[in-house]
């Protein structure tokens, strides 16, 4: 019974979100810990992930959203802006960290209202 909380689907989608800001958050790390590496590709996670969540939310699956599994991948919009081919930029990396600093606090609050809502349900009263 139990189970059937945790695998809706909208309980597994903000996982994977959640799963998906942490690997871009390493992501960008790395992107700035390579700022001044000749020749680095900045990362990010892969763009598919997007669509394939997508695609398993319209399935309404919560199976298919658990299976899903954000990767990284070289960020084929990212352009050298001088010779050494570097392509990572530090405002334009410092504004993805603050971006996906947002997300991840948006979806932890998200997973914590769902927690707290089946407390509320089990014992009858809030926190």
């Amino acid at each position: 019974m139990i189970d059937a909380l945790f695998n809706q689907t909208n309980y597994q989608a903000t996982k994977k979100l959640l799963d998906a800001t942490a690997l871009r958050h390493e992501a960008i790390a790395s992107n700035l810990a390579n700022l001044e590496t000749p020749g680095y590709r900045r990362v990010d996670v892969a763009p598919s992930f997007s669509s394939e969540l997508q695609q398993a939310l319209k399935s309404g699956s919560a199976d298919q959203v658990a299976s899903l599994r954000p990767a990284l991948a070289l960020d084929p919009d990212a352009i050298a802006s001088n010779r050494d081919g570097n392509t990572v930029q530090l405002e334009t990396e410092m504004m993805h960290l603050n971006q996906n600093t947002l997300a991840h606090t948006m979806e932890a609050q998200l997973l914590t209202a769902m927690l707290m809502r089946m407390r509320l349900a089990i014992t009858g009263r809030p926190a």
